[in-house]
């Protein structure tokens, strides 16, 4: 199998598993008696942990095999899911969302990804390189939209006689299992011989333009934490009572939308520029959060938000891609990690500030808060970098 279809294969089958898990995770927490204040704090230790595994995989990266970390971060998901179907005790739950791979944001924050991206830039030409991470993007989302889909599995498996935690807790064994599966996909990436030849210094000449966009990515991740997908399920939840089966219905619809989107960011950056196509579809989206956050009536809230879900993930093939475009090939792991390892950090801050307005009573400010500061990033990106250009737009 090509190394590019393994990536795709394998962040299928991860995907496809943090797709349930993001919609599950609050159901779980809530009946297992934690407070709207600690799923919020499960949500932070679980970006936070990723943040760090992240960093220090990134590194790794640059100078031992890919596969072998791969398959090593998939034997970490395998446990994490053993974990959390074995285990009812707080502490343990959170020590677990720390070391593990538990994704409440039901996207592409990971341990996973800066590997996934130095596998598949160096598997595709640099002509290629978008429409790769567009491909990469697209199944992702639409293996997260069948996983947000299989959240209404508890709820099927009542009817015979399996009671909703108890299917929470087969769901987390599935989890399990699809690390075993990911792993094996992984298995048919060639292994890496030259990394003894690896440079002594992850980063070298593009240090200055990684670390900005460091900062600026940050800046973006820390306001989407304020909704990451378990939050947004409990927002959901709590503002308009929406059953189980009917958010997993729209996290599934949300998450086909964003699918097809990522072609069509592809087929945008062509023409306008990677950064214009991040900045010129993120603003729209953010002012369809904001909009929600005013409506008293569920049907026009998830109206818009679906809107939101096409919009607002049209940078994620096109950053990713500009990432890789302005840092040297040997420069690839390290480069996605730092600028991946910010944004973890800086969404781990907010799904506990969310909790806590969630448990005041102050259920609008989470989506103000990310689309405000989402729209101040957008305008921060355009000025810094509207200027450079990777070596297909030169």
């Amino acid at each position: 199998m090509p190394p590019a279809r393994a990536v795709y294969l394998a962040r299928a089958i991860r995907d496809f598993g943090d797709g349930f898990v993001a919609v599950l995770l609050p159901v779980y927490l809530t009946a297992l008696g934690l407070s709207v204040f600690q799923v919020g704090l499960v949500a932070t230790l679980a970006l936070l942990g990723s943040a760090l595994l992240t960093l220090g995989i990134g590194f790794l990266g640059a100078r031992h095999d890919h596969r072998r970390l791969l398959l090593a971060a998939s034997l970490l998901m395998c446990a994490s899911g053993l974990a959390y179907a074995a285990s009812s005790d707080a502490w343990v739950l959170f020590i677990v969302a720390f070391v593990g791979t538990i994704n409440p944001s039901g996207g592409s924050t990971s341990v996973f990804v800066p590997l996934e991206h130095t596998v598949l830039s160096a598997a595709v030409p640099p002509a290629g390189r978008t429409r790769a991470f567009a491909r990469y993007s697209l199944v992702g989302a639409l293996a997260g939209a069948c996983g947000a889909l299989a959240a209404a599995t508890p709820d099927w498996l009542q009817a015979l006689g399996i009671g909703q935690l108890a299917g929470i807790r087969w769901m987390f064994a599935a989890y399990a299992i699809l690390g075993i599966a990911g792993g094996i996909a992984y298995r048919q990436i060639p292994a890496r011989t030259e990394a003894s030849q690896a440079p002594a210094h992850a980063l070298g000449p593009s240090r200055r333009i990684v670390y900005r966009m460091a900062l600026l990515f940050s800046l973006d991740s820390f306001a989407g934490g304020f909704t990451v997908q378990s939050l947004l399920a409990l927002w959901l939840f709590t503002r308009f009572d929406l059953s189980l089966a009917a958010a997993s219905q729209f996290f599934f619809w949300s998450g086909v939308l964003a699918a097809f989107s990522f072609p069509v960011a592809a087929w945008i950056g062509a023409r306008i520029g990677l950064v214009n196509t991040m900045v010129f579809t993120h603003i729209p989206s953010s002012l369809c959060l904001i909009a929600a956050a005013f409506c008293d009536a569920i049907e026009p809230v998830l109206a818009l938000l679906l809107v939101r879900a096409f919009l607002s993930q049209m940078d994620v093939p096109t950053r990713s891609s500009y990432v890789m475009a302005v840092v040297t090939e040997a420069e690839r792991p390290a480069a996605a990690s730092v600028t991946a390892v910010p944004r973890s950090l800086a969404s781990a801050a907010s799904p506990a500030l969310a909790g806590a307005l969630f448990a005041a009573g102050l259920h609008a400010w989470p989506l103000l808060l990310c689309g405000g500061l989402k729209i101040a990033y957008d305008l921060l990106l355009l000025a810094a970098f509207r200027n450079l250009k990777p070596p297909e737009e030169r």
